[in-house]
């Protein structure tokens, strides 16, 4: 139920964000949610525009008295995150968001919320859809599959829009203003391994489970040093193998290259004779990550239970697959000589998938430096080359350049300090903002990111704070009115 959210303030842009999570708007199918803009656009009779990749433009007039200030473009991306927890049934396909209050948050219960960047669509709506709002003429720039490669920047019509100025609205922290970001790319391994029976020998089939890690994104979130399902299950996979021989029948640790993986399952066969010395390893391995998590991951399980036999790739083969694992860097790689507290270089160890032989490995590469991005993109396809997998890079994007004497940026600036009298951070982020890509669409832009505070973006954890949405509504509207003349 969403009437809880309607009746939030600013009731215009919670109206707005309940509208939008009632429609379904995952990635690379946004056909839904692209049509839901283009009604609204004609319900309010503002002109819009579709570029061949599928990105939304509508376009609003400057109003009355604010004709010679600056066009400006307001963005924001379509398509959300979809995860939710393994007891969450759900279909994010044909389901709305069910959101709910909770202490001073709005949540959604079991999956993602969709704030990111939901509550800046709602945002731009709210404005386009105003009759009493001081603004600028307006494109507001609704861009499709930010989360899954960016394809909507990347692809942008290089004359759909006339501005020279752009206000992304997809920051997660009410203090900030965001002025660079990182680049990434993708890296996916494959491997098919021969499969046979374990016939007339005494194995034992055992699953093993990884779950109640707190995930988050891939980006803002790799600092913490959270755990990686993958990496965990791994680990006691290497120390089981260590005291006998070990099958992997089926691997499966996960979902999308931008969250940090919050489960994961593998089955394994293993001698009976060994039992014992492979148990107490396994029990070992458990306590140690337990215990190395216990301040960090407070909701962590690892349990292990019999499973049904079934086909498994060679001790031999399962044992490269563990080293290649191992030797796959996952998190912080650098951190920026020139920010302080901001992460360069990073690697997410975003989904491991066995199963039939048939293996995939997903990572996220995401670097402010183009060097380093390439450095440590090298030294991961090394590992994997040298465990015999295909390796394919895909999705490379740029990162976004800081401009500290940006003259929106020094809109923005001043616009927080008059209002909230107080200094904004000025920041780079390690998240993938598309701000980067529309530069190199549009040479010459001037780009500052804002927006409320999110929290565990891309897991069932998200939330966002109403007060901080209040703090940042004002804080849109009072730039908007001060934006500079021609």
């Amino acid at each position: 139920m969403s009437e809880n959210v309607r009746e939030q303030e600013p009731q215009s842009l919670w109206n707005h964000f309940a509208d939008l999570n009632a429609v379904p708007r995952p990635s690379k199918k946004e056909e839904r949610v692209r049509q839901f803009i283009i009604e609204f656009a004609q319900a309010h009779d503002l002109i819009y525009l579709e570029d061949a990749i599928g990105n939304v433009v509508v376009k609003k007039p400057a109003t009355p008295g604010m004709e010679d200030r600056e066009g400006i473009i307001m963005q924001s991306h379509l398509d959300m995150v979809h995860q939710k927890n393994n007891d969450t049934h759900f279909d994010f396909l044909t389901q709305g968001i069910d959101m709910y209050v909770e202490d001073g948050n709005v949540k959604a219960r079991g999956t993602t919320l969709g704030a990111d960047n939901g509550i800046g669509v709602a945002a731009i709506m709210a404005v386009l859809s105003s009759s009493d709002i001081g603004h600028p003429a307006i494109e507001a720039l609704f861009t499709i599959d930010e989360e899954t490669g960016m394809t909507g920047a990347k692809e942008l019509d290089k004359n759909i829009l006339t501005s020279k100025i752009l206000l992304n609205l997809d920051t997660e922290e009410d203090d900030e203003i965001d002025i660079g970001c990182a680049g990434g790319v993708d890296i996916t391994a494959s491997k098919h391994y021969l499969t046979h029976q374990l016939e007339n020998q005494d194995f034992q089939f055992k699953k093993i489970t990884v779950k109640g890690l707190k995930g988050g994104h891939s980006g803002m979130d790799i600092i913490k040093g959270l755990g990686n399902a993958n990496k965990l299950i791994n680990r006691l996979l290497d120390s089981m193998q260590k005291k006998g021989e070990v099958h992997i029948h089926s691997f499966n640790g996960g979902s999308l290259r931008n969250a940090i993986p919050r489960e994961a399952t593998v089955t394994v066969a293993f001698r009976s004779s060994a039992t014992n010395d492979i148990w107490n390893a396994y029990q070992s391995c458990k306590n140690a990550i337990e215990n190395e998590y216990k301040k960090l991951e407070s909701n962590l399980s690892i349990q292990i239970e019999d499973a049904q036999a079934g086909n498994v790739i060679t001790a031999s083969d399962s044992r490269t697959l563990v080293y290649a694992l191992l030797g796959i860097h996952n998190g912080v790689y650098r951190m920026s000589p020139e920010i302080d507290g901001l992460v360069e270089t990073s690697n997410n160890l975003a989904r491991v998938t066995l199963e039939d032989g048939k293996l995939e490995i997903a990572c996220l590469t995401r670097s402010s430096v183009e060097s380093s991005k390439e450095d440590l993109a090298s030294s991961i396809v090394a590992v994997m080359h040298l465990a015999g997998m295909e390796t394919q890079l895909s999705g490379d994007y740029p990162g976004w350049q800081p401009n500290r004497d940006s003259a929106i940026l020094e809109v923005v600036e001043n616009s927080y300090k008059d209002l909230f009298k107080d200094q904004p951070r000025v920041v780079a982020c390690h998240a993938g903002l598309e701000c980067g890509l529309l530069g190199e669409r549009y040479p010459g832009l001037d780009m500052v990111s804002f927006g409320p505070n999110i929290r565990g973006a891309h897991s069932p954890d998200e939330r966002v704070e109403i007060e901080s949405v209040q703090k940042f509504w004002n804080w849109l509207l009072d730039v908007l009115k001060n934006i500079p003349k021609n």
